[in-house]
């Protein structure tokens, strides 16, 4: 499986974005694709989630803000970010979990400024 992330960048802090992370190869194999992110300093975290159900989840900072959602067609998620605020700034990950273990993107970074 291969990801690729797009749609990063510089916004004005309340302003919105969205990435979009296209996955080929063994799709087949995805059991759920997310997004992580991570700041200069810090751990890794959890933005939001989907699996091949449908089912999401958000990290609470994002709740409200965030939707992450798929086209099944293109094999491509998204994340749209409204509200956008200067702690959301860092890099973004395309995540997808196989039972074969984790592929990770490249990252995108999501610069937002007050």
């Amino acid at each position: 499986v291969q990801l690729v992330e797009s749609g990063g960048g510089l916004v004005q802090a309340g302003g919105s974005l969205r990435l979009s992370c296209a996955a080929s190869g063994s799709i087949w194999s995805i059991n759920a694709m997310g997004w992580y992110r991570q700041a200069p300093g810090k751990q890794r975290e959890l933005v939001a989630i989907i699996t091949s159900g449908g089912s999401t989840n958000y990290a609470d900072a994002v709740k409200g803000r965030f939707t992450i959602s798929r086209d099944n067609a293109k094999y491509t998620v998204y994340l749209q970010m409204n509200s956008l605020k200067p702690e959301d700034t860092s890099v973004y990950y395309c995540n997808a979990e196989r039972v074969a273990g984790r592929v990770w993107g490249q990252g995108t970074l999501v610069t937002v400024s007050s």
